[in-house]
């Protein structure tokens, strides 16, 4: 162990001078938090172990996809099996169809599927599917929700633009974003302005229905029905990106923790069991649209790769209604014990969780938009996002991120994290007051 002491730092000097910022993934980078990223060598179960032997329980869960826990036994096996057969064929697979039909059958709003490579592709398709199937331009996007890194939607977007406090991104031209419309999230009256004001302009709303880019915020009673009802007035299209929530939030999705059907549905982390891959689908009438059986175009060398397709399968078939029962009751575990010893400590905190994903805000107000985000003491979260990973804690290295809690964060793993929570909290207390 001695002798990899210094070793993350060491490769992230030298990941600088080869990648950008020497992380694939901006908030990888720890420019929020402050200090050298670590370098994750393995990972198996809730836990992952950096290049230096340090031992670390993990909340980020590859920012969601591993609700099973890392390495797990029949999805490595899934994945194996698949490619010793091969990687990638360019070609129809029969596990494809298998694939398709589990979404479908599992989501009541989808007819019809098509499997992509990410999140970001399922989310640039399915808005160049609701211009095209309502022939209108405009796309209505909520502050703070994060789609990817589609040009139009990158405006206003939380996550790692937040983080950054990037308000947009350079590169990204006005004649890009000029049909995209920009409203609150939770706010009803300016949904009604923006219809109000645009009409028949707009080809559809695009939402995180539980967004977890701004942190988790919880949609308030009778806003995602107003989306609903408001695009069926106007012959709108709503979109949910449930890239995050879907499996998360709820077993079902938002939609099913909801009840709200929408138009089109963008998947990616859970379905893939850890593996690059992404899906839209919804309405028969609509789907139909997409090359080749229609005009609007969408394509990938990659989609539906048959690793990919495999491992989700297998996440799938295990990922049953009982299980994620079982794992939102440690969800919610964890969230009364940080509540309790937040109390404890009289630091205000506000938790936001909505089935197995939540995020902890030092705020003494309830925290429901973007802005509240903002106007936490994201401060404070830094040094307890820095104290939790020395106490061997990994959490998002960002204010603006959720935790994930799985399948194999059992009563140990919660019980060693409160621990570290209570610790965490006496140090920024006494810190405080030393101020």
């Amino acid at each position: 162990m001695e002798d990899n002491v210094g070793r993350n730092l060491d490769l992230f000097n030298r990941a600088q001078k080869t990648i950008p910022g020497g992380v694939n993934s901006p908030v990888r980078a720890f420019k929020a938090v402050g200090g050298t990223p670590p370098f994750i060598s393995k990972g198996k179960g809730c836990y992952i172990w950096d290049e230096e032997d340090n031992k670390y329980i993990d909340y980020v869960a590859s920012w969601g996809p591993l609700i099973l826990g890392h390495c797990d036994k029949d999805v490595n096996e899934a994945a194996i099996n698949a490619i010793k057969s091969g990687s990638s064929f360019g070609a129809p697979t029969a596990n494809e169809v298998v694939f398709a039909d589990m979404l479908c059958n599992h989501f009541d709003s989808i007819d019809m599927v098509r499997v992509v490579n990410s999140g970001t592709e399922a989310t640039m398709a399915a808005v160049r599917l609701a211009r095209g199937f309502t022939k209108r331009d405009k796309i209505v996007k909520i502050a703070g929700c994060y789609h990817g890194c589609v040009e139009s939607l990158l405006v206003s977007a939380g996550s790692g633009i937040a983080t950054l406090a990037i308000p947009g991104s350079p590169g990204i031209t006005e004649g890009t974003v000029k049909d995209t419309l920009i409203v609150p999230f939770n706010d009803e009256s300016a949904i009604k302005t923006v219809f109000a004001d645009y009409k028949d302009d707009i080809a559809a709303i695009i939402v995180e229905p539980v967004p977890g880019n701004m942190g988790v915020i919880v949609p308030e009673s009778g806003y995602l029905e107003l989306l609903r009802k408001i695009t069926k007035e106007h012959n709108s299209l709503l979109i949910f990106d449930e890239v995050m929530s879907g499996f998360r939030a709820h077993f079902k999705g938002a939609q099913g923790k909801y009840n709200i059907e929408p138009d089109l549905t963008c998947l990616g982390k859970v379905i893939g069991g850890g593996f690059p891959v992404g899906a839209f689908g919804g309405k028969r009438e609509i789907m139909n649209q997409i090359a080749p059986a229609g005009p609007i175009y969408q394509a990938g060398t990659l989609s539906g790769n048959p690793v990919a397709v495999a491992a989700g399968i297998a996440t799938l078939q295990k990922l049953t209604n009982s299980v994620f029962a079982q794992i939102e009751k440690q969800a919610e575990k964890l969230e009364l014990g940080l509540l309790k010893e937040a109390n404890k400590a009289e630091i205000p905190v506000v938790i936001n969780r909505q089935g197995t994903m939540m995020t902890m805000f030092f705020s003494n107000k309830p925290v429901k938009c973007y802005d509240d985000t903002a106007n936490s003491n994201i401060e404070m979260y830094n040094n307890y996002f820095n104290l939790m990973l020395s106490e061997g804690i990994a959490l998002a290295p960002s204010g603006f991120e959720a935790a994930f809690v799985g399948l194999c964060h059992d009563d140990e793993a919660i019980d060693i994290t409160l621990k570290a929570h209570r610790t965490c909290l006496q140090k920024l207390k006494k810190g405080n007051n030393n101020e």
